[in-house]
Parts: C-alpha cells; sequence; structure tokens
C-alpha cells in the first residue's frame, strides 16, 4: 500500500472515529444533561383523621427541576397544591381544573384548565385536584417549580397513581 492510500485511509478511520465520538458524546451529553426527577418530601401525614376515616390528611413539598416533566396520573382522593415558587405547565387529559389566586374561600377564579387544554398556574396560584382529573405536568421555566400539596387520600394510596 503506498504512502497516499495509507494517508488516506488513516484519515477515513480518523473522520469516522470523529464522527462515532461527537455521536456518542452528544448521546452521553443527552443523558447527562437530563433534568432530575422531581423531588417529593412529605412534611406530615396523619391517618383516620376525625372524620375521614379511611382516609389519611398529607401535607407534601415537591421540587420540579427546569426540564421536568410528571407522567400523566391522578390522585385517590382530594388535592390542593400551591405553587410557592415557577411557573407549572399543566395539561389535562380528563376532567379539568379551576387555577385560583387568593386566600381560602375568597380566592379568586384565574382561569379554567379544562379537558384537552394545557395552561400554566403561576407563583401564589392554586388548585383543587379530585380523583377524576387525569393530567401530566412539566416545568419548562428556567426556574425550580416549588408546589405546597395538601391532599386527603385514601389510607393505603400513594401520592399519585400512574396512568399507562
Amino acid at each position: 500500500m503506498g504512502f497516499s492510500r495509507k494517508l488516506k485511509v488513516s484519515l477515513a478511520a480518523l473522520g469516522i472515529f470523529a464522527v462515532g465520538a461527537a455521536a456518542g458524546g452528544v448521546a452521553i451529553s443527552a443523558v447527562k444533561d437530563d433534568p432530575p426527577a422531581p423531588k417529593y418530601n412529605s412534611l406530615a401525614r396523619t391517618v383516620n383523621p376525625i372524620g375521614a376515616k379511611g382516609r389519611a390528611l398529607g401535607l407534601s413539598k415537591v421540587v420540579i427541576q427546569p426540564g421536568a416533566r410528571i407522567p400523566l396520573h391522578y390522585h385517590e382522593g382530594t388535592q390542593i397544591s400551591f405553587i410557592q415558587n415557577g411557573t407549572l405547565t399543566y395539561s389535562v387529559a380528563q376532567g379539568g381544573i379551576k387555577v385560583m389566586t387568593g386566600p381560602g374561600t375568597d380566592g379568586e377564579l384565574v382561569r379554567k384548565i379544562k379537558e384537552g387544554q394545557t395552561g400554566n398556574i403561576k407563583e401564589d396560584q392554586w388548585i383543587v385536584e379530585q380523583p377524576t382529573t387525569i393530567h401530566r405536568a412539566a416545568n419548562n421555566g428556567d426556574e425550580n417549580v416549588v408546589i405546597y400539596l395538601s391532599n386527603l387520600l385514601d389510607k393505603d394510596a400513594g401520592p399519585s397513581t400512574l396512568v399507562p
């Protein structure tokens, strides 16, 4: 094999290696850069509170990092979610929610997110989710979304039930 041919083969091999390394680097980078799973932290929970035998009353904090997604799910009871920080992108597959602002029973309606719709829930806004609300969520922003949750669920239920 002549010097010219050896040089061409060596350059071709180097080119293939470089393309492969770049592709591998992209694949590794994509996995490495995936956002971490949302962090769920149970703050308080009591089983069989007065007036709710067979249920558990809970208070939790969830932190959703930028780019993270919560898959399609529902809750086996009533849940109130208050956005302390960030903007949550919320998609309803079945049912619907009212996005509220302001304190308790004096809260004001901001908007409704109906079946098949996606909307944003911003800082200091809150929603009430029922078991008939099948939904998913995401943090499409560049800061953590922090949510405080209060729920009254079946005592043996997890915080959410995934929908296949």
